[in-house]
């Protein structure tokens, strides 16, 4: 029996090299030494599709993307040949492109081995799992063939759990009547210090606008420059060029030289609640802190009384206002999270990642709490995502990045029936759908995305992309409109 944990990270030795770590597992169990211990490791490192592997036998840990880290965990798994497979959540973290990649290939190791798959994800039970097991709360409530539960569920869980998840296939937010622009970021560019003279640009030339009462989503892989565009527009990162405009006044790119009234105008509400709240506060206290800060004259029995009806608002009633954080489940400590952002009654809220951490009935208790706070209050939502279902349900228009630039941006309906770079729609045809029928979940691009030090030369995806012509790989495509979308591909009409 072997088992692939959910955090390749945290399960490898970050002080070993990765045929080191290998090596060892060979060693105790005896099934080789010395060199030809070594070629057995880089033996099953090349089955599971790891590039180079005679090099990245010597690559440690933090060297190695996400996806590439996942495999040499299914290599560890695989190097005693065992008969049974356990994959704790193996793709959780993962891009959906590297997810795909990653169960297509526990797909092509099961004519040897049996695979026992540990998800909250039934997109992938769907299109990858003759059998399921439900489980509440440490009881198994329903099990049988996977095509049978998904057409008739019989336990009230699995019912809800079906119920909850989001689906690319299905229809997207209600339309809204979006008022003035609210945001603008403008030509932005974002840069960070790598060593000496040299910059890594993790945002190029990125316009965006957000309306008041809309929700426009940002969707793309890791380092594609998502988290570092929002940044910039909060003035945690300062942008190098271009500027950000709130409500009609230009802010100063540095979150410090910006005034109270600026600052409590944007709130950000971060992707893993215990790591931004305070573990040593209380919850009410978590809420009100921030109009210490914003209206220092107003009394604390009156801050504790707006915290109280934010609270009261994401439901969260007086029985939670003394706990601590550990106190709470994990989708109690995100309404914490967006309570405390909104107390201040921004005119932006952004997500990053805000629900990418929980499961599937909590993800969209704290989307539909997003839907009716917007709906009430006429917020205007930036959702940072990597999951397109979640950007459909949400947002009313979505903005495709790829190595720092925007791609393609459009209205999402639009953009999910008829996508325009092949970037986009690389990304949907690899999201899991939960239908046995239609799964979904297809890698059909290979590769990860490149690094921001040395991007390609003209186009930055024609590494990846089916539709790559010699054009591509040394002139850079513009921006352009066309009928539904604004886009960056020489062939957009032809996708």
């Amino acid at each position: 029996i072997a088992m692939v944990f959910q955090d390749p990270a945290q399960a490898l030795n970050p002080y070993l090299s990765i045929g080191a770590q290998l090596g060892r597992i060979v060693a105790r169990h005896d099934l080789a030494h010395g060199r030809a211990a070594r070629n057995r490791v880089i033996e099953f490192l090349e089955r599971v599709g790891l590039p180079d592997a005679p090099r990245q036998v010597r690559a440690y840990p933090h060297e190695l993307s996400g996806g590439m880290r996942q495999r040499v965990m299914i290599a560890s798994a695989l190097l005693c040949e065992p008969d049974l497979l356990i994959a704790d959540e193996p793709t959780t973290a993962l891009d959906v492109t590297v997810q795909a990649q990653v169960l297509d290939l526990l797909e092509e190791l099961r004519e040897n081995t049996a695979l026992l798959l540990i998800t909250h994800d039934l997109g992938v039970v769907a299109g990858r799992c003759e059998r399921m097991v439900v489980l509440e709360k440490g009881r198994l409530v329903e099990q049988g063939p996977t095509r049978d539960i998904f057409a008739a569920p019989s336990h009230a869980h699995t019912k809800a759990l079906l119920h909850a998840a989001p689906r690319v296939d299905a229809g997207g937010a209600s339309p809204v009547r979006a008022g003035d622009t609210v945001l603008a970021i403008e030509g932005a560019e974002v840069r960070y210090p790598v060593g000496g003279s040299d910059t890594l640009t993790a945002v190029r030339g990125v316009d965006l606008d957000v309306r008041t009462g809309e929700t426009v989503a940002v969707v793309g892989e890791s380092g594609s420059g998502k988290s570092s565009l929002v940044r910039g527009a909060l003035g945690l990162v300062p942008p190098t060029v271009g500027r950000v405009v709130l409500c009609g006044d230009e802010l100063p790119p540095d979150l410090d030289d910006r005034n109270l009234d600026a600052r409590r105008g944007m709130q950000l509400v971060f992707q893993d609640p215990a790591a931004s709240l305070n573990p040593q506060m209380r919850v009410i206290d978590i809420v009100s802190e921030p109009l210490v800060v914003h209206e220092p004259k107003t009394s604390a029995a009156a801050r504790r009384e707006r915290a109280a009806a934010v609270l009261a608002m994401t439901g969260l009633d007086a029985e939670f206002h003394r706990r601590f954080p550990h106190e709470l489940s994990g989708g109690q400590a995100q309404r914490v999270a967006i309570a405390r952002a909104l107390v201040l009654e921004p005119q932006v809220l952004v997500c990053d990642e805000s629900v990418a951490a929980l499961d599937g009935t909590v993800r969209e208790q704290v989307l539909k709490l997003l839907r009716k706070i917007q709906h009430d209050s006429g917020l205007a939502i930036v959702f940072i995502t990597h999951d397109l279902a979640v950007a459909r349900s949400l947002s009313h228009r979505v903005a495709v990045m790829y190595l720092g630039a925007v791609v393609e941006q459009a209205a999402t309906e639009a953009l999910f029936d008829r996508p325009r770079h092949p970037y986009t729609r690389a990304l949907l045809s690899a999201i899991p759908v939960p239908d046995p029928d239609h799964p979904g979940g297809m890698a059909s691009v290979s590769g990860e995305i490149p690094s921001a030090l040395t991007p390609p030369s003209g186009c930055a995806f024609h590494p990846r992309c089916p539709h790559a012509e010699p054009r591509c790989r040394s002139e850079t495509p513009a921006a352009r409109e066309m009928a539904d979308s604004r886009v960056r591909c020489h062939f957009a009409e032809d996708v």
